[in-house]
């Protein structure tokens, strides 16, 4: 039987970079991945805004941990991040949850810039209070789980990748867990133990977590959409419209592409149940509650919103800029349900069972990567 220091289910950035530190520990690692592929879900579909703190004026403590992190994120994965490109952020004039001045408080009281400015040409400021030019990068996805991927092979032997595997059984055993793993192409069955666990497995957190006998983590997941334009105008300008059921428009790391979300468009279904449960599992039976499919590749996904989320975000623009939609990527995200009340998103690493150590990451901002250094026990 297999020995290690460390389990990790799941092979998303959290779980790569979890398995990397601890390798560089002088740790042995076994990393779980269910997937054929590492970093195929929502480790690249996302918005790729590298978080200064400004999208969290109702949260100081996310806005905060996403400022303090930045630095060391930015110097680790610069080759990766489009720092060329102008971003800003506006409140929009009818309906926003924050008017101009508490912004402005809010910037200064966590001690990010924040210009005002009075005249763009690109932009309708019929329709904003007010516009600030920010400081606010992106990473590119894609480059960044190619890099993640190379890292993680290089690791070997401390590291051991099993992909296209999932874990069946865990019990604790003494101060140690043994975990039976099977492998999906073959059928085959092994049992390993390793000392501690880290689940890493975000939407799957729950399913992972039941398995070994641990809590669940209050949990709520949407199926979600982030739609891919071009513009010859905008095509090195970003902007956020505070705070409400708006949208934002950047720059997706060097792809050449904007990224477009929508508060009131990007989500497609929401599930309040632990576990992401949707009536479109009813089609694909690949997906299911306890391990969803890929969206992307999916016959059941929902039909495009992107129509809506540009009528959305040209309100905000002149009639000089153009856009033309490219494609959609779809995945399911998750967050705690305690988010609704401030509209945060704190990194929570639980320690949900101590002998043996099991440990429950859950994040959704990649710049938070480095937080599980500060709980993991060696």
């Amino acid at each position: 039987m297999e020995q290690y220091d460390f389990l990790i289910v799941g092979g998303g950035i959290f779980g790569i970079y979890a398995a990397l530190f601890l390798r560089g520990q002088g740790q042995r690692v076994l990393l779980v991945e269910k997937e054929k592929v590492l970093l195929k879900k929502a480790s690249i579909v996302n918005q790729a805004r590298l978080h200064s703190g400004y999208h969290y004026p109702r949260s100081v403590a996310t806005a905060r941990m996403s400022d303090d992190n930045k630095a060391r994120f930015t110097a680790d994965h610069q080759d990766f991040i489009n720092f060329e490109f102008e971003k800003y952020y506006a409140i929009d004039r009818f309906g926003s949850f924050t008017d101009a001045a508490q912004f402005e408080r809010f910037c200064a009281f966590i001690g990010i810039p924040c210009e005002p400015v009075e005249r763009h040409p690109y932009f309708n400021y019929h329709r904003l209070e007010a516009l600030y030019k920010t400081v606010e990068y992106t990473f590119d996805p894609i480059l960044i789980a190619e890099y993640y991927r190379q890292r993680l092979y290089e690791a070997s032997p401390e590291v051991t990748p099993r992909l296209f595997t999932e874990v069946v059984n865990a019990a604790a055993d003494g101060d140690q867990w043994q975990v039976g793993l099977k492998a999906l192409e073959s059928g085959k069955l092994e049992t390993v133990k390793a000392r501690q666990v880290i689940n890493a497995t975000y939407a799957g957190s729950n399913a992972i977590n039941r398995l070994f006998g641990v809590r669940d983590i209050d949990l709520m997941h949407e199926i979600s959409e982030m739609a891919f334009v071009n513009s010859p105008q905008v095509r090195d300008i970003g902007l956020t419209i505070m705070d409400g059921p708006f949208g934002s428009i950047m720059p997706y790391g060097k792809s050449g592409l904007l990224s477009l979300s929508s508060v009131a468009y990007t989500h497609h279904k929401v599930s309040y149940d632990n576990l992401p449960t949707f009536d479109c599992q009813q089609v694909n039976t690949n997906c299911r509650p306890d391990f969803t499919d890929i969206c992307n590749f999916c016959p059941a996904k929902p039909a495009s919103n992107y129509r809506k989320m540009l009528g959305q975000i040209r309100h905000y623009f002149t009639d000089k800029v153009e856009f033309q939609y490219f494609t959609s990527m779809f995945t399911v995200k998750s967050k705690l349900k305690a988010s609704y009340i401030d509209d945060g998103r704190p990194t929570e690493i639980s320690v949900l069972h101590e002998n043996p150590k099991f440990y429950c990451i859950f994040a959704g901002k990649i710049n938070s990567i480095y937080e599980i250094e500060k709980v993991v026990s060696l």
